[in-house]
């Protein structure tokens, strides 16, 4: 059977409330270790997380970057980007990679500057680092969701990104249209258009909300 790529979006909605939920269930954890570890210094500054927040963003998307590179992707392959409008900021390949690496790269992030970095500020009773953590597990929730779902796919598939960084597809001989939470299947390529995909991408809206945060950060600091 010919090779085709098998493409699905990912379902904002379902992301979100995955992302809520994550949230609520490690705030409930987080509450009774800092009760069971006599954490009490739990003021923050909101301007100062929002700031750190923004910086874990970046993080998390370097780390995507670092992990398809350190799996076979060739660095000149990656591209960044930040699209309010879809609610996302995201790191994409030009190249087809493996099963493994996008496997590998989904997780990165939640494992470094989620579970490492929780365990870490929960250690030295760092609240910033503990809450910082925390977002990221619940941002990671479309990460977390196609991890899932490739997770159960047969090893010889490929995954491919290509123009719109809400959609994904899987390149493979065997038929592919299962359902999957938080996951919409769109229809089968014989090949993926790839013409806007720009080393870095910053909608025109995004643009705006970048102005703001940095007109704000002046008020607040300067």
């Amino acid at each position: 059977m010919k090779k085709k790529y098998y493409i699905y979006e990912m379902k904002l909605g379902s992301l979100n409330i995955l992302s809520i939920i994550l949230l609520i269930i490690m705030f409930i954890i987080t509450y009774f270790l800092f009760k069971i570890l006599n954490i009490k210094n739990i003021e923050i500054d909101l301007y100062k997380l929002i700031v750190l927040y923004l910086v874990y963003v970046i993080i998390h998307e370097l780390l995507h970057s670092l992990s398809y590179v350190l799996h076979g992707a060739k660095f000149k392959n990656i591209i960044y980007g930040l699209y309010i409008e879809k609610g996302v900021a995201y790191t994409l390949c030009k190249q087809n990679i493996s099963r493994k690496n996008i496997l590998n790269s989904l997780l990165f992030p939640l494992f470094y500057i989620g579970i490492i970095t929780y365990i870490i500020g929960l250690i030295i009773s760092n609240v910033y680092l503990v809450v910082l953590s925390i977002l990221n597990i619940s941002g990671c929730s479309g990460d977390i969701i196609m991890f899932m779902f490739i997770k159960k796919l047969d090893k010889n598939i490929e995954y491919s990104e290509f123009d719109n960084p809400t959609r994904f597809a899987i390149y493979s001989k065997e038929k592919i249209n299962s359902k999957h939470f938080g996951l919409k299947y769109i229809g089968e390529e014989d090949k993926l258009i790839k013409n806007e995909m720009n080393k870095l991408y910053i909608s025109k809206l995004s643009y705006v909300f970048l102005i703001c945060v940095f007109i704000c950060l002046v008020l607040v600091f300067v």
